[in-house]
């Protein structure tokens, strides 16, 4: 006994280091082209082996992780490109950590450089950035050792998350191949080659800053402009000339790869003849204009020469600046395509010391504190060499203009018309910032005044220098939310949202005229579906239906939709509107959108909503259950919810948006025909509308929250706007009406209108209160409890049981409007009849009924209007 503990201590104490594990591991299992991966425990793949583990880290063994589609990676140009045999292709995925140019490892050992250990071949940027590389056996089990001790150091702040090595298939060897190959021959000289082909002037002056050896494994390629380290470069070296040598390289640096990610599109098919100098100091770009070139492949590629960041400036690092910085963020957000742009907090130090000039498309100022002189020397200087500036509620200026206080106008909501570029007007409320522009002509295409006497000017456009710079600067208010802490009222609350999507309007021009792009992002590709049950009960006897519905490849096949059911999901499936997998293994889904834990806890049903078919992305979730809903039992009530629609239905020809934030479902429902809501059916919408609105205003301390129901089918905030809407489609088979209820109504999206928690907030902010803001599955389930009461109460009362909670929460009592046009009969609203139509009261006494099918309701005219078909 005593010999084995020795022999177990000794073993502890003196046994295969890590070093020695990892490396033998790789050695042993590489030619089987299994992966190798180094991440954190939390990250750890799927049925991979753990091989090692230590301080939260892990290294372990899995199915092999192949790439064989480099289109969307912008490649390091590397001539010829060999993957040798006893070399290993892998990814590393990293976060950057702003402001951070060195990483501080934990261990005390020697630390490791990523960059002196591998040759990068691509990479795509994003979150995490993501990096492929290639490197020895040694040197890659040496960097999965160091990343798993913490001693790995990659370059200008970016710390690595993942290493995994990965296969690259032959259509990925190929476009590398033809990216070396294009770096090496290049297109054929003269008008002929192609336009794309050709690297705009000033494109890649940059790509060489910092430190001029290339990052990889051996000698260092040459580029031009910069000599290897260890000698000068010589006055006619045939390697400035020789295509051969000629080598593109950007080197692992933080400006470099942002640069890279917006310009290798013009360079990657350039000849080396073509490819601009690579200076190894830290000059500026000179008279880069800051333009975005025309449209290409559908999408705008910025060819300023600089990196895609957009900088806000917000003073001093208080807490109240650092408020206004997520307030200018979250709006810009909003409005500018974040997969092309990066915003980036510029701290007063950093305005100062950093080179930031270099690498900005756009400077926001949103201080409200004077600039320090020297920032703004700073800020003119970039001004001056083609930069764009929008000024927001600061008072920095420029071109001869002063800020002039206004304290009647301070924090107040005035009316302001703006120019836009084409000389079109918007004319919306805003809040006023106190201060005017005055003196300065305002030379550039945008406007904007106050609808008053003096037409005070709140936003000039200033063109500035001669290299296109030009500013944009405003005293209203455009970065606020109308829930802000600076709106004093509930009523300017009213008006602000009423104004938000215009708001949305002038600040997308604005950024349009400073030369960003506000095109909507590209639809998001559809995601699998997941099968999910609310009650544990359910599992057998819906697996055992499946079972029996399905064909022998787990498909259930529909006039419109194809389902296959499987246990889990690969990237190689395909994914259409038409054709769909469902994962059945309740433990491969994850969302940060939707809890069914939270959906489970909030359903309180006996058959509405049990089964669930969730999506992260649809089509349309009205579609999805169109091949289950005739086969599927009644009591396993099923609902299809999604966080995103691509192709959202509306009521008619309608389209709806669905944003993230907005609580999106259609559910089944089964109604006898002879029954007291199979004989009136139109009251299924009204019902569904009553059952969202009640489910909030149900909560303890949420009942004053001003949701309503309008006729015949959206939910409203107070009789001001639409927040939500309800569709409805029915199918009588025999005697059952076969119901899809589809609900889409706002929860968390504040833009471009409004949403249930913006009313909770406004609440808090007007009474003190400290209600919780509220989530989309809590809210879905809730409304499908509520209505299944509603509907067991229809068909034990009739209207009677449910009209009076309706009229308790409906906008239209005692609503005068006039009936076809603004010239048509004046009537009175006086409710719904028997069947669920809405019935009106004449001047002469006599009562008009009016269909929901035939007529619109216009709330902002008090019109009820025939539909056009």
């Amino acid at each position: 006994m005593l010999i084995t503990l020795c022999y177990l201590y000794l073993w502890a104490r003196w046994g295969r280091r890590p070093a020695a594990l990892v490396l033998s591991t790789v050695r042993r299992l590489r030619a089987s082209r299994c992966s190798f991966t180094f991440c954190r425990a939390a990250a750890q793949p799927r049925d991979a082996r753990v091989c090692l583990s230590q301080g939260g880290r892990v290294f372990c063994v899995g199915e092999s992780q192949s790439v064989d589609d480099l289109n969307k990676w912008a490649l390091f140009l590397v001539s010829p490109f060999i993957l040798e045999a006893e070399h290993i292709a892998f990814v590393t995925e990293s976060i950057w950590i702003q402001g951070t140019s060195l990483q501080e490892p934990s261990s005390s050992e020697t630390v490791v450089k990523w960059s002196d250990c591998c040759l990068p071949l691509a990479c795509r940027p994003g979150d995490p950035y993501q990096l492929i590389a290639k490197a020895s056996v040694d040197n890659f089990s040496k960097l999965g050792v160091a990343f798993m001790e913490d001693r790995l150091q990659m370059d200008n702040g970016l710390i690595a998350q993942k290493i995994v090595s990965v296969h690259l298939k032959d259509p990925a060897l190929k476009e590398l191949g033809k990216a070396s190959d294009k770096q090496v021959q290049g297109p054929p000289p003269g008008p002929e080659a192609s336009p794309e082909a050709q690297p705009a002037q000033g494109v890649m002056e940059h790509a060489g800053q910092g430190d001029c050896k290339a990052a990889g494994e051996g000698p260092s390629p040459r580029r031009r402009g910069c000599a290897p380290e260890s000698e000068p470069a010589a006055d006619g070296d045939p390697g400035l000339s020789s295509p051969e040598l000629c080598q593109l390289h950007l080197s692992i640096c933080h400006e470099c790869l942002e640069l890279e990610n917006s310009t290798i599109d013009s360079v990657r098919s350039a000849s080396a003849e073509n490819i601009p100098d690579l200076p190894c100091d830290h000059s500026g770009v000179e008279g880069a204009a800051g333009e975005l070139c025309p449209e290409r492949k559908g999408k705008r590629v910025n060819i300023s020469g600089k990196a895609p960041n957009i900088l806000l400036y917000v003073g001093s690092g208080s807490e109240e600046a650092l408020g206004r910085l997520q307030q200018v963020r979250s709006v810009l957000t909003d409005c500018v395509d974040t997969d092309s742009y990066t915003l980036y907090h510029l701290l007063e130090d950093s305005a100062l010391r950093d080179p930031w000039s270099d690498n900005c498309l756009l400077l926001v100022i949103a201080s409200r504190d004077p600039i320090p002189k020297d920032i703004q020397h700073k800020f003119m200087a970039y001004l001056s060499q083609g930069g764009k500036v929008l000024g927001l509620s600061s008072p920095f200026t420029l071109g001869g203009f002063r800020v002039t206080r206004r304290d009647v106008l301070r924090n107040t909501v005035q009316n302001l018309v703006f120019s836009k570029a084409d000389g079109t007007e918007v004319r919306l409320s805003v809040l006023s910032s106190g201060y005017v522009y005055e003196e300065g002509p305002s030379l550039g295409r945008l406007q904007g005044h106050l609808e008053n006497e003096d037409k005070d000017k709140m936003i000039v456009h200033v063109p500035f220098g001669t290299l296109g710079g030009e500013a944009v600067l405003c005293q209203v208010h455009l970065e606020l939310p109308p829930g802000a802490s600076l709106v004093q009222t509930a009523d300017d609350f009213n008006v602000l949202k009423s104004s938000n999507v215009r708001r949305h309007e002038v600040l997308k021009e604005i950024l349009t005229a400073l030369g960003l792009s506000c095109d909507a992002p590209q639809v998001p590709a559809l995601t699998p579906l997941y099968l999910l049950l609310a009650a544990e009960e359910t599992q057998d006897p819906f697996m055992q239906w499946l079972g029996r519905h399905t064909d022998p490849e787990g498909i259930i096949k529909s006039s419109k939709l194809s389902l296959q059911f499987v246990s889990s999901y690969t990237s190689e499936a395909e994914i259409t509107p038409s054709s769909m997998p469902v994962v059945t293994d309740p433990e491969a889904f994850s969302s940060e959108h939707f809890s069914l834990e939270t959906y489970r806890q909030n359903l309180q049903t006996t058959r509405l909503g049990k089964v669930i078919l969730f999506a992260e992305v649809t089509s349309t979730t009205m579609s999805l259950l169109d091949g289950l809903m005739f086969e599927m039992p009644q009591e396993m009530g099923l609902i299809a919810i999604a966080v995103r629609q691509t192709q959202g239905k509306g009521r008619g020809p309608n389209a709806w948006l669905s944003p993230v934030g907005c609580a999106l479902s259609t559910l089944l429902v089964f109604i006898p025909l002879r029954s007291q809501l199979g004989q009136r059916i139109p009251f299924v919408q009204h019902l569904m509308s009553l059952a969202v609105v009640e489910a909030v205003r149900s909560i303890p301390g949420y009942e004053d929250i001003n949701l309503r129901v309008k006729w015949p089918n959206d939910i409203y905030y107070s009789d001001l706007m639409k927040i939500g809407g309800v569709l409805v489609n029915s199918t009588l088979m025999g005697e059952t009406f076969y119901i899809l209820i589809g609900c889409g109504f706002n929860v968390t999206n504040s833009n471009p209108t409004i949403c249930i928690n913006d009313l909770i907030e406004e609440h808090n902010k007007q009474h003190g209160a400290g209600l919780k803001p509220l989530r989309a599955d809590c809210l879905i389930a809730r409304a499908v409890t509520v209505l299944e009461k509603l509907i067991d109460r229809f068909q034990d009362q009739g209207p009677d049981g449910v009209l009076p909670l309706y009229y308790k929460y409906w906008v239209h009592g005692g609503q005068q409007v006039r009936l076809g046009s603004t010239e048509g009969p004046q009537a009175s609203i006086v409710g719904l009849d028997d069947s669920g139509f809405l019935q009106v009261h004449q001047e002469d006494g006599g009562v008009v009924t009016v269909h929901p099918d035939g007529n619109s309701f216009d709330m902002l005219r008090n019109l009820i209007v025939p539909k056009r078909q």
